[in-house]
Parts: C-alpha cells; structure tokens; sequence
C-alpha cells in the first residue's frame, strides 16, 4: 500500500471521516477557546468590568496573532491536503516546513513591533484612561507568548490536514486545562489580578506547542519535518498564501472592526459598553464554533477529493457540511436570543453590566443562524483553492459590512446601532456567499459528469 492509499482522507465513507475529523475538533476547539474565555470569568469576578474592558481593548491585538496562525496554517492545510490527495507527499512535506518557519518569524516579529510602544497601540484600540492599566498589563505579558500561541493554533490545522484530528484535540486540552489550574493559582492566592490571568495563558500554551513538535518528530506523522523544507520556497509559498491571506484578511477585517466598536461604545456608551462587547466577543467564541468546526472537518476531506478528482465525494461532504452547520448554529441562536442573561452570569456578578450584555446579546445574534453557512462556504473556497472567492468571502462581512455600519447606524440609533450593525453584516454576507458558491458548485457537478463518461 502508497503513502497515498495509506492516508486516512482516502475513505469512501465521506460523512464518517466528517465526523471522526469534526467531532475531536469540536471538542478540542470547545477547550482551546477556554483560553479567553476563562481569563475573562477570573478576572471580571475578581477584578471587575474596568478588567473585561482591558480585555476587550487587547483582543484585537491577540486577534493579529490568530490571523498569523490561520494564515499559515489554513492556507499550508489547504496546500497539503490537496497534494496528499494527487499524491505528492515530499512537495507537502515541503509546504509543512515552509508554514513553520513562516509562523516563527512573523510571530516574533509581531511581538517585537507590539512591545515596543504598548501605550500608543492601546491608545489605538480605543483604551481610555480608565482602562489603560489593566489593558498594559494584560498586553505586555501575553505579547511574550505570541510565538507559542501562533505556532499552536497554525499546528492544529497542519496536523488535521493529513487526517488526523486527535492530536490537536489532546494539544488543545492540555493547555486549557492547565489555563484554568494556573488562573486560578495566579489570580485567587496570589492575587495576581489581570496580570496572573495572561501569565497563566501564556505558560499553559508552552504544552500545547512541546506537544504538537514531538508530535512531528515522533514518527508517528504521515508527514515528517526536514531541515531543509524548513528553507523557503518561492512556488511553495505563493501557494500557501495564496489560499491563506483570506484567512489573515478575515482575522484583520475582525481585528479593525473590533477597534473600531470599541471606539464607537467608548463614545456612545462608555466603559461599561466596552465591558458589554468584551463578554459578548467572548460568548461570540462559543457561538461560531460550531460552523467553524464543521469547516475544518470539511476542509481535509474536501481538499483530498478535489485534488484526487473525486467531486462525487466532495459534494456529498459539501452538503453534509452545510446541514450540519445550520443545524448547529440554529440551536445557538435559540439559546443565545431566548436565554441569554444566565450564561453572562458566568462572566460576571456586576447586575448593571449583566443588564447592557444581554440587552447587546439579543441584538447581536439576532443572525446567528446564518454563520454555519457562511464559515463552511468560506472554508469552501479555501479548500478547493480558489483565492479570490475565498478572500473576497473572508473580509466581507468585518470589512465591506460591519465597518461601515459601525460608523453609520449610532447616529440614527445611538449605541443601539453598534449592535445591530453585527445581524444586518451577517444577512448581507449570507447573500455574497449563495452569490459566490453557485458557480463553484455547479463546477464540481459538470467536473463530476464529465469524469463519470470518461
């Protein structure tokens, strides 16, 4: 048996290998997404609003970061799974490295430029004198970490995209766990205060990233890192970004587009807004996750069968994919608009911040049921390889839509209007995405007729 026919995308059972690479990712990204979450719980029951509202002012920072890792990672997943599937290991193998070395760079690059002048990016984001200390503290320690985290989160998708999705569920647990054990020694005894929450997040991704290099160098993956992959290769990495800056634009249009909210509440609503949108975003983690998840389970598997010419299978995967992501994000809205006042109970005891966040909630996710569809459609575009349809689909809904609304509904609408403008984004994106995925799929059907007469 080839490495080809030994890789564990070539299944017939297209809605069995979905599962068994969604369903650890679900639960691996449930807990990787503790890692804000629960910084977020510690330190609005033990610091209070102004602490969220630190977090809320960094998160598009942190967001840089994920982009980073989404780019590289995304876009080499996308890469190595289309090349597994036509059988070119060593070329994927060269992608592996190349995404690596990539990663390490920018991400310490990232840190460098951030360290430098913390106050002015803060200051940027829309921190106000109130909350500019806890957003410097917060800040500066977890930009120490942004190497480990990058490297973590590009890894989860470079690993699922040989067919294995358990190890990024173990890498992921394994640094939430020991976020939550480290929060809770920093900030309770030791009274560490925000300052505690992002030493604890930035230790515990130590175990993740040690998990996931031994994991490359055990044997044990089907592709092997080389030295020499880990020198960069023109062809290789237009390839890579070419599929992968959709990824980073999405992550930067979101990252903006936070700012930018956060400008517009510090005006219309004040501080205990920005607290609102802190609890909000984080909550927003858990809401998306399910279309998110659905994708990357997609992504593999698609990315496999398009490049072995299998487009009967990718489309049964891209109508499984659909079902299940509307399905799922259809139960989080149900939750999310009816009952939302418990679950930001967890977040904090403050009643007049619990009052504004579910206020926010109901308008924010009015949508939500939409987002299943838009991220599998998205991640479409990136698995098949097709870069304007996948950028395009990546900064619409923070770029072309939430932006512009974000600075035209608060003067009709008051603070009302930055909330609202979240569900309108959400309706006009799902319109460009149908628009979009027509011709892609009627593609994939002539594709699959005409290797079905020959």
């Amino acid at each position: 048996m080839d490495r080809r026919r030994a890789s564990a995308l070539d299944d017939d059972r297209v809605g069995r290998l979905m599962l068994r690479l969604s369903a650890p990712a679900f639960f691996g990204m449930f807990v990787m997404t503790l890692y804000n979450v629960i910084d977020t719980i510690f330190i609005g029951h033990y610091v209070g609003p102004l602490g969220i509202a630190g977090l809320s002012i960094v998160f598009p920072f942190q967001m840089l970061s994920m982009g980073l890792g989404q780019m590289f990672g995304m876009g080499g997943a996308s890469v190595i799974s289309r090349l597994i599937g036509s059988g070119d290991v060593p070329r994927a193998e060269r992608a592996l490295g190349n995404a690596i070395t990539s990663i390490v760079v920018l991400s310490a690059i990232l840190t460098i430029a951030g360290l430098s002048n913390a106050n002015f990016w803060l200051r940027l984001m829309g921190a106000s004198e109130n909350i500019l200390p806890y957003a410097r503290d917060y800040m500066t320690i977890i930009l120490i970490g942004t190497v480990l985290r990058t490297l973590a989160m590009a890894s989860n998708a470079l690993i699922r995209s040989e067919g294995n999705a358990r190890v990024p569920m173990i890498g992921m647990i394994m640094g939430a766990v020991a976020n939550i054990i480290l929060d809770a020694i920093f900030i309770i005894p030791l009274d560490m205060g925000i300052k505690g929450a992002a030493l604890a997040t930035v230790l515990a991704q130590l175990l993740p990233t040690a998990y996931f290099i031994r994991y490359f160098f055990s044997g044990k993956s089907y592709l092997k890192i080389h030295l020499q992959n880990l020198i960069l290769e023109f062809s290789i990495m237009r390839a890579i970004l070419a599929i992968g800056v959709a990824s980073f634009a999405r992550t930067v249009a979101t990252s903006l587009s936070a700012i930018f909210v956060n400008r517009v509440l510090v005006s219309y609503g004040g501080d205990l807004a920005v607290s609102a949108y802190g609890v909000i975003n984080r909550i927003m983690m858990f809401a998306m996750m399910p279309g998110m998840v659905t994708g990357q389970g997609l992504q593999p598997v698609l990315g496999f069968n398009y490049g072995a010419k299998h487009y009967d299978r990718a489309l049964r995967a891209m109508k499984l994919a659909f079902i299940a992501s509307t399905g799922l994000c259809l139960i989080s809205f149900m939750v999310l608009y009816f009952a939302p006042e418990p679950i930001i109970r967890i977040f904090t005891n403050d009643s007049e911040l619990i009052a504004l966040a579910s206020h926010a909630a109901k308008r924010i996710f009015l949508a939500l049921y939409l987002m299943g569809f838009i991220m599998v459609g998205s991640l479409i575009f990136q698995s098949v390889g097709k870069a304007t349809q996948s950028f395009v689909t990546a900064i619409s809904r923070p770029f072309l839509f939430l932006i512009p609304l974000i600075f035209t509904l608060p003067r009709y609408l008051d603070v009302d209007g930055v909330w609202l403008a979240f569900p309108i984004s959400d309706g006009l994106t799902f319109i460009l995405t149908v628009i979009l995925l027509i011709p892609q799929i009627r593609e994939l059907r002539k594709a699959d007729v005409s290797a079905i007469l020959q």
